[in-house]
């Protein structure tokens, strides 16, 4: 019985592997056989693609969390070359996609820089880039680099075998795509053709329905500014040069063809922000039809940067000083108007920046297109005045001249010196006046000094001290070295005999203390440098490394991955409270003084000094003013420049409009030591 049942089991088996042999060997005799040659074929047909995918860089948001840039999903409508050319008529396939895109006002990227329209010329914009690209398609093809756009549009024609049938404008059309994918032939390095890029669904369905050959979508991202103002702190992305990428290529995620910062924070932070982009190998058949994927990678997006700045107070500052300059020129000839300004606002106990302006500016939404113009306008728009511009101090330079002649022991808190009205000791060969000659202050000491801004005391000090305890000084506050702030800035010059003797190859006389000690002469600082000076007054002594950084957090936001801590470039000894006597003069400046007018009865108590900077090709002298406030908890430093401002009391209406917003908002709480401060 055992050995029947055995028996019927292996027949059972055999009867099973005969069917599933069958039906296995009929399977490979209809692929091999039967349709062997069609598999065969698309095999041959099968094109093997590689795409990046780019990764979502992080977004940027000031220190509230109010998102300034952020970079957004776009699609493109794709033209690959390689499957285009195997169309038999490939031309008659570029006419009717340009035209289907016109008719549906889809713009579409042309760069070929001559006019569309005959007679040609070469357009008269011609940007860097443009002219480069022009220059490699010449000496591609060998061709005489002056030969006539109609010329140029000629030979093209005839090159790219255009029928004579096709009007001349739309030869032109034509022309100028083949170029876009000809240019990318011959320069490798070139990124990836967009017919269009940033198109709605709308526009996609359209070109989706001609299924035209070659033709596709892709989705990249772009960078979105979400607000117009801080744009020399913000910066900007581009394409990396030849420098930029030998710096970059050894790093995961980048290929020549990414989009790196170039300017501003997008620059400084470039390594949170970027991520790691991703790729997708893949085949395709001839028509560019999408047939398998090979291999993919994600993309990991960037980090989010949160900066140490208020878009609050940027907004104060940059209006403030927009409408001040403006009001200022309304009542000016053209050859005297304020040609730019800065402001800068500190917080007093860190580093960080909490606002930084720069007039005139631009518009970071639409610098590209108009970066030409841009470039070329006499007023420097893309110049940031606030951390490279170098500007004489004028007389808010008096508090380091003051605290050199304390420190030194040349006076002490009641020295007391009258005001000649003018400094006579270097007569007939220099006399200089105090600046309210032929008048006088009288009997002034440093904090009455300091008040009224009195030149002549200041002359006294500076020639009985003599300049070196004043360089050093200024040097102590942080003069003429950088501040350590992420981005681009300049160090500045301390006006010394060593200075002086390098830069000019002169000797040093009486007469450059002097003006060196009511801040003129050679001592140029940035606006920033000048923030930080009076934040290291108003704090008793600290001079923060400037930071524009507050934290960093993960692409999902879900954490904190670094929060910054700003270093310290020095500690001012002060053990005798020197700086207490300066902040005492500070505070009469702006209670009595040359800045009374704006803050004697203000909300809050306000320490401050207005400078004035003669001007050496101008008849118009430039203006600084300087403030901290409050006086008795000191929170917040202000700096204003305006070149040709007349004086530091036109343009401190900027500062009181920027302490308007502070001192309303949710972010700011008066403490019982600021009762003490408040007006009532």
């Amino acid at each position: 019985m055992n050995r029947i049942l055995r028996t019927s089991r292996i027949a059972f088996i055999f009867v099973v592997v005969a069917i599933l042999l069958s039906i296995y060997t009929s399977a490979l005799y209809e692929l091999q056989i039967k349709e062997g040659d069609s598999y065969l074929e698309a095999s041959r047909n099968a094109i093997a693609m590689t795409k990046t995918i780019p990764a979502a860089r992080g977004a940027i948001l000031d220190r509230d969390g109010e998102l300034l840039v952020y970079t957004k999903t776009v699609y493109n409508i794709t033209l690959t070359r390689s499957t285009l050319m195997r169309n038999e008529s490939p031309n008659s396939v570029i006419y009717d996609l340009c035209m289907t895109a016109e008719e549906h006002g889809i713009s579409y990227t042309d760069t070929f820089p001559v006019t569309r329209i005959g007679p040609f010329s070469y357009v008269a914009d011609m940007n860097e880039e443009q002219r480069s690209r022009l220059n490699d398609y010449f000496e591609y093809f060998k061709m005489d680099k002056d030969i006539s756009a109609s010329d140029l549009i000629s030979w093209m024609r005839e090159h790219y075998k255009i029928d004579y049938t096709v009007g001349i404008n739309d030869a032109r059309k034509i022309i100028g795509i083949r170029y876009e994918m000809e240019c990318r032939l011959i320069n490798g390095n070139l990124p990836e053709y967009n017919f269009a890029e940033d198109v709605d669904s709308e526009a996609i369905s359209i070109i989706e329905e001609k299924e035209y050959p070659g033709v596709g979508v892709s989705v990249s991202s772009k960078r979105v500014y979400n607000t117009t103002y801080a744009a020399h702190i913000l910066g900007y992305i581009g394409k990396m040069d030849k420098e930029t990428y030998a710096k970059y290529k050894d790093k995961p995620g980048y290929n020549y063809n990414t989009e790196v910062g170039v300017e501003g924070v997008e620059a400084a932070f470039e390594e949170y922000l970027h991520g790691v982009d991703g790729y997708m190998r893949y085949t395709t058949d001839r028509l560019g039809n999408v047939t398998g994927i090979l291999y993919e990678q994600g993309a990991v997006a960037g980090k989010n940067v949160y900066l140490s700045i208020s878009l609050k107070l940027q907004k104060a500052a940059e209006d403030a000083l927009k409408k001040t300059i403006e009001d200022i020129n309304a009542g000016r000839s053209e050859d005297n108007k304020v040609t730019g300004g800065a402001v800068v606002i500190r917080d007093v106990n860190s580093g960080e920046i909490l606002a930084s302006a720069s007039y005139p500016t631009y518009d970071l939404a639409t610098f590209r297109e108009n970066y030409t113009e841009l470039a070329e306008n006499t007023s420097r728009p893309m110049f940031n005045r606030a951390m490279q511009g170098t500007y004489n101090p004028g007389s808010t330079f008096k508090m380091v001249t003051a605290f050199a002649g304390l420190k030194n022991g040349t006076i002490t808190r009641y020295t007391t010196i009258h005001d000649d009205s003018q400094y006579t000791r270097y007569a007939p060969d220099y006399s200089p006046k105090c600046w309210v000659y032929p008048y006088s202050h009288g009997n002034v000491d440093v904090v009455s000094a300091l008040e009224k801004s009195c030149n002549y005391f200041f002359y006294w000090v500076g020639d009985k001290m003599g300049i070196d305890p004043i360089a050093e000084a200024a040097r102590q506050f942080g003069f003429g070295q950088k501040s350590g702030v992420e981005i681009t800035e300049e160090a500045g010059t301390v006006a010394s005999p060593e200075y002086k003797k390098k830069a000019l190859d002169e000797g040093w006389w009486a007469a450059d203390t002097l003006i060196t000690a009511i801040g003129q002469g050679h001592n140029n600082f940035t606006p920033l440098q000048i923030a930080n000076y009076v934040a290291a007054i108003a704090n008793g002594g600290t001079v923060y490394k400037t930071t524009l950084l507050k934290l960093i957090k993960s692409a999902d936001y879900s954490r904190i991955e670094y929060e910054n801590q700003p270093g310290v470039l020095n500690q001012i000894e002060d053990n005798d409270g020197y700086l207490t006597i300066i902040k005492q003069g500070m505070r009469a400046v702006a209670a009595t003084g040359t800045a009374s007018s704006e803050f004697k009865n203000y909300k809050v108590r306000v320490a401050a000094k207005t400078g004035t900077v003669q001007s050496d090709t101008s008849n118009v002298n430039s203006g600084v003013f300087v403030c901290y406030a409050p006086y008795d908890n000191p929170q917040i430093a202000i700096s204003v420049v305006a070149e040709g401002g007349g004086s530091g009391s036109a343009i401190m209406s900027v500062a009181k409009s920027i302490l308007d917003v502070y001192f309303s908002s949710d972010s700011y709480a008066p403490t019982v030591k600021d009762e003490y401060s408040l007006i009532r």
